[in-house]
């Protein structure tokens, strides 16, 4: 499974008692690295990042997980855990697609869809799903053209896009599934107007192994329309949001004396430059 991409969450003041709930939600899982603005958690092998601070924007159901559960059970208990002080945004029930499926949002604001199907639909049981609508509805296979074109080892597993029954514009994609260096992600439009769009409360986060694939990488992603932001962050042309940071950055933060020279420099940085920060 490749952990060079994750996903980070921006919970404020809550981070610590997030981290401790969705471990309690999914188990299979351990808090690999904690620090006063940062948990780094690890679900079936899978990493998240949780920001206790950072950006003042809410977690949204422009970007949901997809969760792949063995049975009705799991999906059951998942959803009843999930569910307390948050929203259903489709009920749990049996679907063409699923014989369990429901989708919500917690009490933290992020969106979850619980997916009852045998590990074997999926070779992670956890993947970021992007729905594009408002300014960059009917985009979605542009940007998984995009996406997989920037990235290495990366494929199209299958585009669906709806039919004239479903009530959607048939060019549009009803569901797509790509992976990215081997991380499998999830994609659809929608034409409806949902009052919300990609921001920052959830990001992307892209480690790399040398200036070179910063570089690389930092200059696709906020080229044509995207953002550089600051430190490591940006926003692409559809909106959504990344994180491009060297794989050193987590071990140069670990020892708290250098994490409190190494952050001068770095909250200075738009693109982040390895030399400044190992030499800070």
């Amino acid at each position: 499974m490749n952990n060079s991409i994750y996903p980070c969450l921006t919970i404020r003041n809550r981070m610590q008692e997030a981290a401790d709930f969705y471990l309690s939600t999914f188990g299979e899982g351990a808090i690999a690295q904690t620090s006063p603005w940062a948990v780094q958690l690890e679900l079936s092998g899978q990493k998240f990042l949780i920001l206790n601070d950072g950006p003042t924007s809410l977690p949204n159901p422009s970007v949901s997980f997809m969760v792949i559960l063995e049975n009705q059970e799991e999906t059951e208990r998942c959803w009843h855990k999930l569910i307390e002080g948050g929203s259903s945004l489709m009920p749990l029930g049996s679907y063409d697609w699923s014989e369990k499926y429901g989708w919500l949002q917690d009490k933290y604001g992020v969106s979850w869809q619980l997916y009852t199907g045998s590990s074997s639909d999926a070779v992670q049981k956890f993947s970021p799903t992007f729905m594009f609508s408002g300014d960059v509805a009917g985009k979605a296979a542009e940007a998984v053209d995009f996406y997989t074109g920037l990235f290495p080892n990366s494929k199209v597993v299958g585009l669906l896009n709806y039919t004239k029954a479903d009530g959607e514009n048939p060019a549009f994609v009803k569901h797509g599934q790509f992976e990215l260096n081997g991380y499998t992600m999830m994609a659809m439009d929608s034409s409806m107007s949902h009052g919300f769009s990609f921001n920052d409360a959830v990001s992307m986060v892209i480690e790399c192994a040398s200036q070179s694939e910063i570089d690389q990488y930092w200059e696709s992603l906020s080229a044509n329309g995207g953002k550089e932001v600051a430190c490591g962050w940006l926003t692409d042309k559809y909106g959504i949001s990344w994180q491009v940071v060297p794989k050193v950055l987590g071990k140069l933060l670990s020892d708290p004396q250098r994490a409190q020279r190494i952050m001068e420099p770095l909250l200075k940085m738009k693109k982040l430059v390895i030399a400044d920060l190992e030499n800070a």
